[in-house]
């Protein structure tokens, strides 16, 4: 017997917004209580940059979560503690790595009744982080949306979450339209299963012309040296300052280090649903499909079931990553449009058009990380040669001569990473021209030297590694990933 196909309500998706909350976040908790709290988040700023907020936090008090109701008290409580908890450990001139009683306790309940894990996340971030300035206006305008809570204060800051906020409420509206293409491969219904994803492929070019403008108010420089280093998490973060972690102290005396990958658009549901019910499969970083197998397009029972990707699911709320799992089970897009290849040319064209338009988006991504992290850590790295106020944290580990990486939080090499789920995007092609077009490698650029004057050796650029989350520290190693992953 087939599984059902998930039905949005279960698990508290929109079917206009997507993951994004149908109740607006909360701008305050409402019980007095958490008066405390809210003072804090309406001085978060000034608390860092006067470098006083490890001590406000150390005098407060232990609150508990009996006042919490509904669930927008819930998720406000969690990005109000998980900004603290950030702010706290990379708010000093090293890092801290042991958070308080006064933001552990409240923060692990609270994490245990939204099942995501205590630190900062795209949800804390980014899905639970935003108000419109128009009730009466969409929230997938730019233009009409602003951040409740930053690091920074900055446009900058709050750009760079908007954008992403942006996308989620326009891309909201393909969850249940390609939900329906699944049904209609259900019955055979093909004329419906192309116009569902003539309009995924139409949203998709939306989506990309919204990340575009990234550049309008994010400034490259202010957020590598500025933004990041707050959303940097606990994982592979020994050379930021963090060998063994963070311990979240719950004033038991038996808490243990752990260490957690920061925010990153790879957490982002929506993004994973398009390569879930499109069938597109991500391998680990650095390995390649082969060749003398067809299983890749017939049962791909060998595609691994553990990778960067799907690991980022641990930081997804609860009900959106079981949704992921849920839609994994009864997705059918690929393997109905590749039955049909020889006899609905309409079809095959309709669904490599969303191939090409993911492709495409994700080509947009490179291009940004490479503008906001590839760039400025060369830039970096050129500078740092000169004499500067000593200061332990991201950014001075990301100018370590010795290991010559951008150091974040916490990893998988950055650009590789992101070219081949790119790459990967257009494998399910079915018609042979738009595979060989999505398979095409880009042509490298010039260095830019007009004279020719370094010899060859000299001018090769090591491609610095980054890794995953916003705040990118990046290795090797295959069980990590990037920043803003799409």
């Amino acid at each position: 017997m087939r599984p059902p196909i998930p039905v949005l309500s279960d698990y508290g998706i929109s079917p206009k917004h997507g993951f994004l909350p149908d109740v607006l976040p909360l701008t305050r908790l409402p019980d007095p209580y958490y008066n405390k709290w809210e003072s804090i988040a309406a001085n978060l700023q000034n608390l860092i940059l006067s470098k006083r907020l490890r001590g406000v936090i150390d005098r407060l008090p232990v609150l508990s979560t009996i006042g919490l109701e509904h669930d927008a008290e819930w998720r406000r409580a969690y990005m109000l503690l998980t900004f603290f908890a950030h702010g706290y450990i990379w708010g000093g001139d090293t890092p801290c790595d042991r958070v308080p009683p006064s933001i552990s306790v409240p923060l692990l309940d609270i994490c245990d009744h939204l099942e995501v894990p205590p630190v900062s996340t795209y949800a804390a971030s980014v899905l639970w982080n935003f108000k419109p300035l128009f009730v009466d206006e969409d929230i997938d305008d730019l233009d009409n949306i602003a951040t409740l809570v930053t690091f920074t204060g900055s446009l900058d800051e709050s750009w760079f979450y908007l954008v992403s906020v942006a996308i989620e409420a326009r891309g909201g509206p393909i969850i249940p339209l390609m939900l329906t293409a699944i049904s209609a491969a259900r019955q055979g219904d093909s004329a419906t299963v192309t116009r569902c994803l003539r309009g995924f492929a139409e949203r998709l070019d939306d989506l990309g012309e919204l990340l575009r403008r990234m550049h309008e108010s994010c400034d490259p420089g202010f957020f590598y040296r500025r933004i990041r280093t707050f959303l940097a998490g606990s994982k592979n973060m020994a050379e930021a300052g963090l060998p063994h972690g963070v311990m979240y102290d719950d004033g038991s005396g038996k808490s243990k280090y752990v260490q957690y990958s920061g925010p990153s658009n790879a957490q982002s549901s929506l993004i994973q649903f398009f390569d879930v019910v499109l069938g597109v499969e991500h391998r680990p970083t650095g390995e390649k499909p082969d060749p003398a197998s067809e299983s890749e397009r017939e049962g791909r029972s060998s595609v691994p079931k553990h990778n960067f990707i799907r690991d980022m699911r641990r930081y997804m709320p609860g009900p959106h990553a079981r949704f992921l799992n849920d839609v994994g089970a009864v997705a059918n897009i690929r393997e109905f449009v590749e039955s049909r290849a020889a006899t609905d040319r309409s079809l095959s064209i309709a669904y490599d058009a969303c191939l090409a338009m993911l492709r495409a988006f994700r080509d947009i991504h490179i291009a940004i990380v490479t503008r906001y992290i590839i760039l400025p850590s060369r830039e970096n790295r050129a500078r740092s040669r000169s004499p500067e106020v000593a200061r332990t944290n991201l950014a001075t580990a990301s100018k370590n001569e010795k290991h010559k990486k951008v150091k974040g939080t916490g990893g998988t090499a950055l650009i590789p990473f992101l070219k081949q789920a790119r790459d990967e995007t257009g494998e399910p092609s079915v018609e042979t021209w738009a595979r060989k077009f999505m398979s095409r490698q880009t042509k490298v650029s010039g260095q830019n030297d007009f004279f020719l004057g370094k010899d060859e050796k000299s001018e090769a650029l090591e491609e610095p590694l980054v890794e995953h989350g916003l705040a990118g520290t990046w290795t090797m190693d295959e069980d990590y990933g990037g920043i803003c992953n799409y």
